[in-house]
């Protein structure tokens, strides 16, 4: 068992709201954000999904530290670690300030740039114009934790991390490692992912991963459903601000909730088919780090993608540890889509919301009563009492499981 570090910032920007207020009012209301979207290659092909977009997010009201244009995720990015530094009381006179060589950025994301990428591509192919000499910078993997560091002053590292669906998760267990060894004392730590462009929405149309789009939008990403058909994408970023309990109070700040456990693993078996082997040590590894047993998790946030492999992985992978229909299970990327890189930590703040309201988010579609899971679906959250401890699951292309563990403060 390891110490548990404390939570002291939180911040989202997500197809269900910016802002954590915004955040809480969609899961109260079980919203969910994914809507039809048309998608035009060359003029010619044409098709329709069902994506979730941050239609209230306007990055080009993002202003880049470094003067650069900025692209979408990136300034997804430093919206949510602004409000999550701001809960956090950094850069605040209410509060004392790390030391710059003691504050660190831990960064994930998939396909950082993407956007940016997307559009280069087209200004240098179809329109025969020349790119901006900033391109480079917009799109390297690594911009958002440049930018982030720029933003805070953070001098001890600025670190970006791409395990694809596992980014952001990966990105925070690491900051967790960080803190509990001493090289940091307070992390901003998170992910984004902004890949609602035509290309990349082709590329995992061609993959057959694309769940189609419903009739009823709503019912367009079913996890853990019989009739599941994969996913939606989404976009946004989250971010938290962690730092050990001691600086905490010693820059007198609220505690939120304490981040108590993180397990990584690879499968090192296929690059896209999951395996539940892995992520079962995945799931062991971050209980063990939190000193707790399975029976003492009262929620989990499922990877829950929808697709038909993942859901039977993950829903043997669950029944291993917790037994079956051991725990209830939410997966909100039937409400805000498959944020890809971003997603380990916006779900990861979808948990904390649900361990501090009692309000489980639920999916609209039923579930398949043959793979075990306590999915909570309808139309409402589920209301439960005296949950403690949370956990929140990322399964990855490439074999990267990555699994945090949360737990109330007192």
């Amino acid at each position: 068992m390891s110490v548990p570090v404390a939570i002291t910032g939180l911040g989202v920007v997500s197809p269900l709201g910016t802002g954590v207020p915004a955040l809480d009012e969609a899961l109260a209301a079980n919203r969910c954000a994914i809507a039809p979207r048309e998608v035009v290659i060359d003029g010619v092909e044409r098709f329709t999904v069902g994506v979730a977009a941050c239609r209230d997010f306007d990055d080009r009201k993002t202003r880049a530290p470094s003067g650069v244009t900025l692209d979408r995720g990136t300034a997804m990015a430093l919206a949510a670690a602004f409000e999550a530094a701001e809960q956090a009381g950094l850069g605040s006179g209410t509060a004392q300030q790390p030391a710059a060589e003691r504050l660190g950025v831990f960064w994930g994301s998939g396909m950082a740039g993407a956007s940016s990428f997307d559009q280069s591509t087209e200004q240098l192919y179809a329109r025969k114009r020349r790119l901006r000499p900033t391109s480079v910078l917009t799109t390297m993997p690594n911009a958002a934790p440049a930018e982030l560091a720029l933003a805070f002053g953070a001098r001890a590292t600025a670190i970006g991390y791409a395990c694809a669906c596992a980014s952001a998760a990966v990105a925070i267990g690491e900051a967790l490692r960080a803190v509990r060894g001493g090289w940091v004392d307070v992390a901003i730590a998170g992910g984004h992912e902004a890949l609602l462009t035509p290309a990349v929405i082709a590329g995992w149309q061609g993959m057959r991963v694309l769940a189609p789009l419903d009739a009823e939008a709503a019912l367009t990403c079913r996890p853990f459903s019989a009739d599941r058909a994969g996913f939606a994408l989404g976009e946004g970023a989250g971010a938290v601000v962690i730092e050990s309990l001691a600086s905490a109070e010693r820059r007198g700040v609220a505690v939120r909730a304490l981040l108590a456990g993180y397990g990584s693993s690879c499968d090192a078996v296929h690059i896209s088919t999951p395996q539940s082997e892995g992520q079962v040590r995945a799931v062991r590894a971050a209980l063990a780090d939190a000193g707790l047993a399975p029976g003492d998790i009262g929620h989990v946030n499922a990877h829950g993608t929808g697709t038909v492999a993942g859901d039977a992985a993950e829903a043997a992978t669950l029944a291993e540890v917790f037994g079956h229909r051991g725990v209830p299970v939410s997966a909100t990327k039937a409400l805000h889509g498959h944020i890809m890189g971003g997603g380990g930590a916006i779900e990861l703040l979808c948990a904390l919301r649900a361990m501090d309201t009692g309000h489980l988010p639920a999916a609209a579609s039923g579930a398949d009563a043959t793979l075990g899971v306590d999915l909570v679906h309808g139309l409402a959250p589920r209301s439960v009492g005296g949950i403690r401890h949370v956990m929140s699951n990322a399964f990855a292309f490439g074999g990267t499981n990555a699994v945090l563990v949360a737990s109330k403060v007192g």
